[in-house]
């Protein structure tokens, strides 16, 4: 089978990403006796031209689409993306009569609405490295699709349960020359890795549970470098790590810094932490391999307000950790989300003066929640009347005090105004 995955993706958004979790699906693809072919619309001015080059050039039986951000999360003016995605859908279907599945990480939080906002034929919640080529397969011999994990198709029919790949070792990890060489000149692009997948801290407003699973799942360090040196051969020099905690497990991240160290590839990378479940052996490590700079989600700088993120640190402990990252150079990007459940001026206040006391580089500030499925703040905002249960949470809704909405606008407004590293 011919299969053309296409990513959907032309938002930036906090930077211009590079489609990792399409390129794995197209070498699984590969891997599997199939021809894959990877069209990314990330900058590109044409999409349509683009796509019927690619179509009348290729010939796909099966065109993927990967879709990874619904919305930019912005409560102010939220720019709903999925439209965008229905006009690649639009111009593959009028130069292709190829079935057209979805899949990425946007698709996962929303599998039913999305396929149905979409009007795509099928699509795949999770990991497509495993159902993808076994959709492709049966696809090609003509034989029945149902029973395959996590693929939908239209009317809210669910094929098969989904699941978790046990070991990520067995999924391929895509080839550095799937990717254009003018990427890996890009100064503002940072190859993405992801060492591994699911996240168990279960913060009340996160999706990644969702997308990943609640269970870690770790590739062999050794197998995560040499795809990372693969890269750095190629010409990439900048890499960020995409695991929503990479210093979980702590053995683990050290083991990933110490296999970094040995190969000494001269590169400069990025991650995102947890606050406070880290120690100075590792901080040590980090900055020897190469780590530039590290994304904190403290989120509040309120303790009463963490407890109830379901956080599972304080204050003083992301502070702990900010010290030991500056001591050792690494640039600290702070994220504060405010306006959540429980939230008053004071926590607000508190928050804003705790960031700032930490001296990062850079703060980004959220005023609002965006509400996602199946999580606790989902829970209370239906409890309060925030959301009803006929809502469809496809289109973002936000989670915002309201009697704090306008004083919080201003409020950040004017702490911004005196720091120009903050942004929001």
């Amino acid at each position: 089978m011919r299969a053309l995955l296409i990513s959907a993706n032309t938002e930036p958004i906090n930077m211009p990403i590079i489609p990792l979790g399409l390129g794995c699906v197209a070498e699984a693809a590969r891997h599997a006796g199939h021809e894959a072919e990877l069209v990314d619309l990330m900058g590109v001015s044409d999409a349509r031209s683009v796509i019927k080059d690619s179509i009348e050039g290729f010939g796909p039986d099966v065109i993927g689409i990967s879709v990874r951000n619904i919305d930019d999360q912005n409560i102010e003016n939220p720019r709903f993306l999925l439209n965008q995605v229905r006009d690649v859908i639009a111009d593959c279907r009028g130069f292709s009569d190829a079935r057209i599945v979805l899949g990425g990480a946007g698709y996962s939080i929303f599998p039913e609405s999305a396929l149905a906002y979409l009007a795509a034929d099928m699509g795949i919640q999770g990991e497509g490295e495993m159902a993808f080529p076994s959709l492709l397969a049966r696809m090609e011999k003509g034989a029945d699709i149902r029973g395959i994990p996590g693929l939908y198709v239209p009317g809210r029919v669910v094929q098969g349960k989904r699941r978790f790949a046990r070991k990520l070792d067995s999924l391929p990890l895509p080839d550095a020359h799937l990717w254009s060489p003018s990427v890996a000149r890009d100064p503002e692009l940072w190859m993405p890795v992801q060492s591994r997948r699911g996240c168990p801290m279960n913060c009340s407003y996160c999706s990644t549970g969702t997308i990943e699973g609640r269970i870690i799942r770790k590739r062999a360090p050794e197998l995560v470098v040499a795809s990372i040196a693969g890269h750095a051969e190629a010409g990439f020099e900048r890499f960020y790590f995409t695991d929503n905690t990479f210093n979980i497990p702590l053995s683990y991240a050290k083991d990933i810094c110490r296999a970094l160290i040995a190969r000494e590839l001269g590169i400069s990378w990025r991650c995102i932490f947890y606050p406070g479940k880290t120690d100075k052996a590792l901080v040590e490590e980090m900055a020897r391999a190469g780590c530039r700079e590290v994304a904190l989600g403290f989120e509040s700088g309120s303790r009463r307000i963490l407890l109830g993120m379901n956080k599972r640190f304080d204050p003083e402990e992301v502070r702990r950790t900010s010290d030991m990252l500056a001591l050792h150079g690494i640039r600290r990007m702070g994220f504060l989300l405010l306006g959540g459940p429980g939230e008053t001026k004071e926590s607000v206040e508190e928050s804003l003066a705790f960031a700032d006391s930490l001296q990062l580089e850079a703060v980004k500030v959220a005023i609002g929640i965006r509400i996602y499925p199946e999580t606790a703040l989902a829970k209370t905002a239906l409890r309060e009347g925030v959301i009803t249960p006929d809502d469809n949470l496809l289109f973002p809704r936000f989670y915002v005090v309201k009697e704090l909405e306008d004083w919080l606008r201003e409020t950040v407004k004017n702490c911004m105004a005196e720091r120009p590293h903050w942004m929001t």
